[in-house]
């Protein structure tokens, strides 16, 4: 868990000093799923404000659906931002290792999104000079991989102890704007391949429920405009699985 938490600084500078994106990433889902019936809930939330609901259900001991979704309304003097986003997929799962606590997981989906973003230009008495509005929705296409490890860990905090678990997601997100306006001015439409590497670690409450710390970025493959690389991912939240089958002893 070390290694993962010494890029957390980074990623931290990196989604503060980011500039703006009609594509905003979500929260990937990282369930944790090992058996047939589970079911996996997780919500988070940005420094941004920007909120992600993830869902999974295992319909046997491999195979699962995902649902997940995000929303995000941020208003300041100078921008305002809002941004939607739903998505669906499906995909595998597997444990392994000698005691079966380490979980592989290959999802891919598809889903859409819509951004809304007014910049305004003020001068020194903040009245508006100028305003800059752009509206886009988009598609969306994404495949991805998670590895987690179930090996406890414990944290010492306030004289008790809670137990660890860790995992990396590297999701690649394709994505294609459409109808996009700028000042109502129908603009081109533009594309982007996205490589999102994230790492999360998780603080065991009980055995159903815990608390959820994620950090990670993305990075366009194309010199794009208006879809770029400019917002990354940091939130906390938490993750509720019900349904798994107790360890046999």
């Amino acid at each position: 868990m070390t290694n993962y938490l010494r890029f957390a600084p980074i990623f931290l500078v990196i989604f503060l000093s980011s500039c703006s994106s009609i594509y905003i990433p979500s929260v990937p889902n990282t369930p944790m799923l090992t058996t047939q019936g589970e079911i996996a809930v997780g919500a988070h939330m940005s420094l941004k404000g920007n909120f992600n609901f993830n869902s999974a259900y295992a319909f046997s001991n491999h195979f699962a659906i995902l649902a997940n979704g995000a929303f995000l309304q941020n208003e300041r003097d100078k921008k305002d931002i809002k941004h939607k986003m739903i998505e669906f997929g499906g995909g595998y799962f597997k444990t392994f290792g000698p005691n079966k606590n380490r979980i592989l997981e290959i999802y891919a989906g598809l889903g859409s999104g819509k951004s809304e973003r007014t910049f305004r230009e003020l001068d020194d008495n903040k009245n508006i000079i100028n305003t800059d509005l752009q509206e886009a929705g988009y598609d969306k296409k994404f495949i991805q991989v998670n590895y987690s490890s179930k090996r406890k860990r414990n944290l010492k905090l306030f004289g008790a102890k809670f137990g660890l678990n860790y995992g990396t997601a590297l999701r690649m997100s394709f994505i294609n704007t459409n109808n996009f306006y700028r000042n109502n001015v129908l603009q081109p439409n533009e594309d982007n391949i996205f490589l999102e590497p994230v790492f999360y670690t998780r603080m065991i409450l009980s055995d159903e429920v815990q608390l959820q710390y994620t950090s990670g970025s993305n990075f366009g493959l194309k010199s794009r405009k208006f879809l770029n690389a400019g917002n990354s991912v940091f939130s906390i939240g938490a993750v509720v699985n019900l349904g798994r089958t107790p360890k046999k002893q």
